[in-house]
């Protein structure tokens, strides 16, 4: 078990914190893993493709350009996600079915809920450099997440 408060006094040189503006979702309150990106646009072709592949030690970082327009991700997605055994995931947009995902077992940390759904176009861009909440995510990086917050490192931190 970690903690990110304990995490950033250990380790407060090789961290990132991002901006406390996500909410929490899922019955997992806490995760880590290794990052996965995702750049997509009110389009979430993508993610369902990458929740397909096996998700194991592994955290899918999506950056919907912060858009509160439509969902990325639903109960559907989010039970993907479970089944090919995803850490958790983080959402630069929002998600749907929340009522349905707080009782499922996945962590997720979106920007708030929209019951839209998104189109399908197959558009965005895989394993790239991402920023938001005031940091960089790159594929391979590390991510942790608990409810007080969510950091980033180079290293993974927990052996």
């Amino acid at each position: 078990m970690f903690t990110t408060a304990d995490l950033c006094d250990a380790y407060q040189d090789v961290i990132s914190c991002v901006n406390p503006v996500f909410r929490s979702y899922g019955a997992k309150k806490s995760f880590y893993g290794k990052i996965t990106t995702l750049k997509i646009f009110e389009d979430n072709s993508l993610v369902r493709k990458q929740l397909e592949l096996d998700g194991t030690g592994k955290v899918l970082v999506i950056d919907g350009g912060a858009s509160l327009r439509c969902a990325l991700i639903g109960d559907q997605l989010a039970l993907l996600a479970i089944q090919n055994h995803w850490n958790g995931i983080l959402v630069n947009g929002c998600i749907r079915d929340s009522q349905l995902i707080h009782t499922m077992n996945i962590g997720i940390r979106a920007l708030n809920t929209s019951p839209f759904k998104s189109i399908k176009q197959d558009q965005g861009e895989i394993c790239i450099s991402v920023k938001f909440g005031g940091v960089t995510f790159n594929p391979n990086q590390y991510i942790y997440v608990d409810l007080d917050g969510i950091i980033v490192s180079e290293l993974n931190l927990i052996k």
